[in-house]
C-alpha cells in the first residue's frame, strides 16, 4: 500500500495560460496536487480538461504557445520549472519518465528495439559498458514479460505487436528506475486483453520500484482497476480529489457524477425479437478475404455469415487483427472479397458494377472511426451532408432540406451548414459523420469503431443518438468495436471474431451472460471495471447537469 507520509512530488498553485484567442484563459488554473511514493494517482477528465498540460509541467516540457503564469513543481526539494536545460536533461528519463499514448510514435522505426532501450542507459548511466547495457536491456525486457526477449532485442518496432511496443516503451521509461512515472493514456489504442495486461504490469512494477505513478485517463473503468487516489479535472481546474472509493462511489461534484454515470458496463440493453418473420435487409453468406500467394495465404476473413433485419444491430467484437475492419470494408466494397455474397434487400451487392453500383451504394453507408480525419477540413458541413444526395440526382433544394432536418436530429442545427469541421468538437464532428451517413437514408449502416475516439460522456450521448435514429430510420447497423462494454449498450446480436473467424454468434444477452467460446470468456474477463457498479444518475438529473455545465 502507498505510504501517504512520503510525498514525492508537490504541484503548488500552478497556472498555465493559453494563447490569446483560446476559448478560456488557462489551460491549467491554480492547480495544487501531491503525489506520494508507492501510489498510483489517476488524473481523470475529458479532452481539453488540462490533464496532459499539467503533467507536462512535471517535466518542464510545456508547448511554446503556453506559458507558466505562476506556481511551482517541487521534486527533490527543487522547483522543476526553474531548472537549467542541463539539469532537466539529467532529470528527464532518469528520475522522471513518461509513457506516451501511442507506442509506435514513441519508437524510431529505423532503429532496432535493443538499441533504443540501450540509448537510455547511454544517456543516463554512461559508466555501464556496452556488453552490460545489452545484459540489462534483455533483463528489462524479461521484466516486462515479453516473450523471447533476445528476438525482440534484435527486432524493429514494426516486427512486434502494439501491446509489445507499449511494453517496450514502459521498459525505456523504467530503465533508470525513476522516482516518478507519468503514463499519458497508455492503453487507449490497445485491445482490451492487452490493456488488462499493461494495467496489471504497471501495478506490479509499482511494488517493485516503489515509485509514484501519475496515470492520465478518461476511463473510470481503468480508475476502478488500478487507482489508489483520483483527481478530477475540468476546464483546467482540479474540481475534486480523494481516494478511489470516495470518487467512484460518493462523487460530490456534478461533473464527476456525470463522468461516473457515463461509464459503460457489461450489461445488455436490447433483446432481439426472435419471432420476427419479416424479410432480412442484409444477408451475408460465406464471405472470405484472402491475402497473399498460395504459400503465404492469410485468411483475413473466413466464412463470415449472418442475417440482419430492419432496426437490428450486430455488434462485432474482437482484438486487432481479428478481421473486424476487413469485414466492414468488404461489406461496403472498399476492398473486394475473395468469395461470398452480400445481399442487400435481396440484391447481390457484390455482383454490381458501374452505374448500378453507384446507385446501390446509397443503401449501405459507413460511419468512420476518426471524427477528425474522416471530414474534409476545407469543406462546409452542408457540402459534405448534401454531396451524396446531389450525386444521386436529388434536387438541391430537397437535399438542403434533408440536411437541415438531419443536423437538427443529431443536435447541431441549421447554422452548422455553413461552418467547417475546425469549428466543432470531436463529439460534434462524429454527429456530422452520422448525419452524412444517414443523408442517403441507407438500409444498412456500418459503424467502424465510431465512438472509440470520444470521451465517455460524449460516447454515451452518441450511442443514445444512434439508438434513437435507428428507431426513426429503421436501418440495420453493423457496429464494430473492441470494447465489449460499448457493444453491450447498442447491440441486439453479438459476434466475436478471432483470426478472421466468427467464433461465437448469438443474442447479446446470451453471449455476455453465457459465453461458449474460450476466447469470448477471455475478452469478457479483461474488460476494465467489471467488479465495480457505479452509482447511476436519474436521466432528468443527468440532463440538468449537462445543461448547467453548458451554460457555465
Amino acid at each position: 500500500m502507498p505510504n501517504p507520509t512520503q510525498p514525492i512530488l508537490d504541484i503548488i498553485d500552478l497556472s498555465i495560460t493559453l494563447p490569446d484567442r483560446a476559448d478560456r484563459r488557462y489551460a491549467v488554473d491554480n492547480v495544487s496536487l501531491t503525489l506520494n511514493r508507492g501510489e498510483i494517482l489517476c488524473v481523470v477528465g475529458e479532452s481539453g480538461s488540462g490533464k496532459s498540460v499539467m503533467t507536462s509541467a512535471v517535466l518542464n516540457d510545456i508547448a511554446k504557445p503556453l506559458k507558466v503564469e505562476s506556481g511551482q513543481v517541487i521534486f527533490d526539494g527543487k522547483d522543476v520549472l526553474k531548472l537549467s536545460q542541463n539539469e532537466l536533461n539529467k532529470l528527464r528519463g532518469a528520475r522522471i519518465s513518461m509513457i506516451y499514448q501511442e507506442p509506435m510514435a514513441a519508437l524510431n522505426p529505423a532503429v532496432k528495439i535493443g538499441k533504443q532501450v540501450e540509448e537510455v542507459f547511454s544517456l543516463h548511466r554512461p559508466e555501464i559498458s556496452a556488453p552490460q547495457r545489452k545484459i540489462e536491456t534483455i533483463q528489462l525486457l524479461e521484466q516486462m514479460k515479453l516473450p523471447t526477449p533476445e528476438r525482440i532485442y534484435a527486432s524493429y518496432p514494426h516486427q512486434v505487436s502494439g501491446g509489445q511496443c507499449q511494453r517496450i516503451v514502459i521498459a525505456m521509461a523504467l530503465a533508470c528506475k525513476p522516482d516518478i512515472l507519468i503514463a499519458d493514456e497508455p492503453t487507449t489504442a490497445l485491445d482490451v486483453t492487452t490493456q488488462a495486461e499493461i494495467l496489471r504490469l504497471i501495478q506490479d512494477l509499482k511494488e517493485v520500484y516503489d515509485n509514484g505513478t501519475i496515470f492520465i485517463t478518461h476511463d473510470f473503468g481503468i480508475v476502478a482497476d488500478i487507482a489508489d487516489r483520483v483527481a478530477v479535472m475540468c476546464q483546467g481546474k482540479i474540481i475534486e480529489q480523494g481516494s478511489k472509493q470516495e470518487i467512484l462511489m460518493h462523487p460530490k461534484e456534478p461533473y464527476t457524477k456525470l463522468l461516473v454515470d457515463a461509464m459503460p458496463l457489461l450489461e445488455t440493453t436490447r433483446t432481439p425479437d426472435l419471432g420476427r418473420d419479416d424479410k432480412p435487409v442484409l444477408e451475408v453468406k460465406s464471405l472470405h478475404k484472402i491475402y497473399g500467394a498460395t504459400s503465404t495465404k492469410v485468411h483475413a476473413l473466413n466464412d463470415a455469415s449472418f442475417v440482419l433485419r430492419k432496426g437490428e444491430t450486430l455488434g462485432v467484437v474482437g482484438e486487432s487483427g481479428s478481421g473486424k475492419s476487413t469485414l466492414a470494408k468488404t461489406l461496403i466494397r472498399l476492398i473486394e472479397p475473395t468469395s461470398g455474397s452480400v445481399m442487400i434487400n435481396h440484391q447481390d451487392f457484390l455482383a454490381l458494377s458501374d452505374r448500378d453500383l453507384v446507385k446501390a451504394r446509397k443503401n449501405i453507408q459507413m460511419i468512420f472511426q476518426d471524427p477528425f480525419g474522416s471530414l474534409n477540413p476545407c469543406q462546409t458541413v452542408g457540402y459534405m451532408v448534401t454531396r451524396g444526395l446531389l450525386l444521386q440526382g436529388v434536387p438541391s433544394a430537397e437535399a438542403r432540406q434533408r440536411a437541415v432536418k438531419l443536423l437538427s436530429q443529431v443536435g447541431l442545427g441549421e447554422q452548422s451548414l455553413w461552418r467547417k469541421p475546425i469549428n466543432f468538437s470531436g463529439g460534434q464532428r462524429q454527429r456530422i459523420g452520422i448525419a452524412r451517413a444517414l443523408s442517403m437514408e441507407p438500409d444498412v449502416v456500418v459503424a467502424d469503431e465510431s465512438v472509440s475516439a470520444l470521451d465517455l460522456s460524449v460516447q454515451k450521448q452518441v450511442l443514445r443518438l444512434m439508438n434513437d435514429l435507428q428507431k426513426s430510420y429503421e436501418m440495420a447497423i453493423i457496429f464494430i468495436t473492441h470494447d465489449l462494454r460499448v457493444a453491450a449498450q447498442i447491440s441486439d446480436y453479438i459476434t466475436v471474431m478471432e483470426k478472421g473467424e466468427m467464433v461465437e454468434f448469438g443474442p447479446a444477452d446470451k453471449v455476455f451472460n453465457n459465453p461458449k467460446h474460450a476466447y469470448t470468456k477471455k475478452l469478457l474477463d479483461a474488460a476494465p471495471g467489471c467488479d465495480w457498479t457505479p452509482p447511476r444518475l436519474d436521466p432528468e438529473e443527468a440532463a440538468r447537469i449537462v445543461k448547467d455545465l453548458e451554460q457555465a
